[in-house]
């Protein structure tokens, strides 16, 4: 004000929440992402239904795909997604995990900002504690040997545990660590992993026990043409990425006939350009062609005639995973199109799947690219077992690229928690208090285990703690008995990189939301404004067309 008069500095309709107000909301915001997912951790965990706004379903106990799914407005929930969705593409697993211990740790914070301590002395004390608890889990990480495929099976079977998928986990873990050693390179004395090199494709019918591995890959597209062969025994394969279609003129133009001798002669010399292109094709020595554009039913008559099996409009990815399988080049130009360009197969056969005809490229040696055909009752049920072979797929090729794994059952957030409570001591100062919290903030995993086991997470926490004060360093819950046993024993085992990339990313993401004491939203600036009405900061989390209740704070 200024001489009773006001000066706007913000534009009309322009909220603001400044201090300890903003906090709490931004803190609020991210318990709730944290408590939408917290039941669905560990074998117990229960699933969830998300409906959308077409009445389309999921069901899922998947972290990152109920995430992704539900509408979330809220900016500092958002945040916490994105803990979810980094966790995720890094690792392939630990989703959960990763968002209700960011949840935990903002909870925690906050018990310690109504104790005045500075946001800046707790994210400092969360910084230190993140740092040793990554140094702590390395010092009791375990190797893993490529060659060794029980230990692999054994991790491929902890990460399905719980989901859809975990009922027939012996023979899907078998499947997964195939597949992926099928895909590894070596790179100097170390194994990389491309997941993307394994396809997976997922066909109603049947049931899941005809889950399959396929050394080599399976287009769903059909030959192009009834007269081509079925099947083709050692092929030679072209990959084509241009149109076997006559060329339109990139500007526009005309053209007069005025004789219908002329229009014969138009229409004989577009069939002797298609002619030209497959004899091409067929001086090059390929019986086989995969074309990621559009044939010519002309053309395709003219490869049928000559015996060739012809697929189009393949789509780039796989075109990729073909070119990796077969050692084919994918050729832009037809005229270039040569011999050395050609790929090898043993087999290309055209078989019907669940009603539907699909190319298998089989017989590939030593490809690295390769195909699990899953199968299942519906939709619903595939799309989850997908989904569950996808995090095993990644925490396979996290360990083989990696060698290290650690304990699970909440085994090593209790050592890390132990861990931290010492150096707390050794530390001083008010970062005591936040490390400490940090170190509280890692019994989650636990506790939530026992939860949603049915079982007292006191009880629980102390019994683990109890265990490894005895030196038991990779003891933790068995949720099935409600015992603290040997997790080696039990063969619960999980990638290094999954425990390493969720501190991480939670310790990161709840540092920057503490450090935030003043949140300005503009009018409109939230999708719809949000239920806080025009210009409001959106109150919450709005669920799929009622798949879940809005949330506010």
């Amino acid at each position: 004000m200024i001489g009773g008069t006001p000066i706007f500095v913000l534009k009309e309709g322009t909220e603001r929440e400044s201090g300890k107000r903003a906090q709490s909301k931004n803190i609020a915001a991210a318990k709730a992402i944290a408590d939408a997912v917290r039941t669905t951790l560990g074998p117990k965990g229960m699933d969830k239904m998300l409906v959308d706004s077409m009445g389309d379903v999921i069901i899922t106990n998947d972290g990152v795909t109920i995430l992704k799914e539900i509408d979330v407005v809220n900016p500092a929930a958002k945040m916490i997604i994105e803990v979810a969705k980094t966790q995720d593409e890094q690792c392939g697993d630990g989703t959960t995990t990763a968002v209700i211990f960011a949840g935990e740790l903002l909870k925690l914070a906050e018990t310690l900002l109504e104790k005045n301590i500075h946001p800046t002395l707790i994210t400092e004390g969360f910084r230190l504690a993140a740092e040793r608890s990554t140094e702590t889990l390395s010092s009791i990480s375990m190797d893993v040997d490529m060659s060794d495929d029980e230990t692999l099976k054994k991790i491929a079977q902890t990460s399905m545990t719980g989901k859809s998928a975990g009922d027939l986990k012996d023979m899907l873990s078998e499947i997964v660590v195939k597949a992926i050693k099928a895909v590894a390179e070596k790179d100097g004395k170390k194994w990389k992993v491309d997941v993307d090199n394994v396809k997976v494709e997922k066909k109603q019918g049947g049931s899941i026990k005809d889950t399959e591995l396929i050394e080599g890959i399976i287009i769903d597209k059909e030959r192009v043409h009834d007269g081509m062969p079925k099947n083709v025994k050692n092929p030679k394969i072209a990959l084509v990425n241009s149109a076997f279609e006559v060329k339109k003129t990139e500007v526009d133009a005309k053209i007069q006939i005025t004789d219908p001798s002329q229009f014969q002669k138009f229409l004989q010399n577009e069939e002797n350009i298609l002619r030209e292109m497959v004899d091409k094709v067929e001086k090059s020595g390929a019986n086989a062609v995969f074309c990621q554009k559009g044939i010519d039913d002309l053309a395709q008559h003219f490869m049928a005639k000559k015996g060739i099996y012809a697929v189009r409009r393949v789509k780039k990815s796989d075109m990729e995973k073909l070119s990796k399988a077969t050692g084919a080049k994918i050729a832009s130009n037809l005229d270039d199109l040569s011999a050395s360009d050609l790929g090898t197969s043993g087999l290309i056969e055209e078989k019907k799947i669940g009603g539907d005809q699909m190319t298998y490229v089989t017989g590939c040696k030593k490809a690295k690219a390769v195909s699990i055909l899953i199968r299942g009752a519906s939709e619903h049920v595939i799309d989850e077992i997908e989904r569950g072979v996808h995090d095993a797929l990644s925490t396979v090729a996290d360990v083989v690229e990696d060698g290290k794994m650690t304990a699970g059952g909440g085994a090593a957030a209790i050592e890390l928690a132990r861990e931290l409570r010492s150096f707390a001591i050794k530390t001083g100062g008010r970062e005591q208090f936040a490390i400490e919290a940090f170190a509280s903030a890692l019994e989650v995993v636990p506790r939530t285990l026992a939860e949603n086991a049915g079982l007292d997470p006191i009880n629980t926490i102390i019994d683990i703690n109890k265990a490894h004060s005895t030196g038991k360093k990779y003891h933790g819950l068995n949720v099935h008995t409600g015992q603290i046993e040997d997790m080696r024993a039990l063969n619960v085992l999980e990638p290094l990189r999954v425990g390493v990339q969720a501190i991480q990313a939670a310790s990161e993401t709840a540092n920057m939301i503490l450090r935030i004491d003043d949140v300005i939203a503009a009018k409109g600036g939230a999708e719809g404004g949000g239920r806080g009405g025009p210009g409001g900061m959106p109150p919450g989390m709005g669920g799929m067309g009622g798949g879940m209740d809005d949330m506010d704070y």
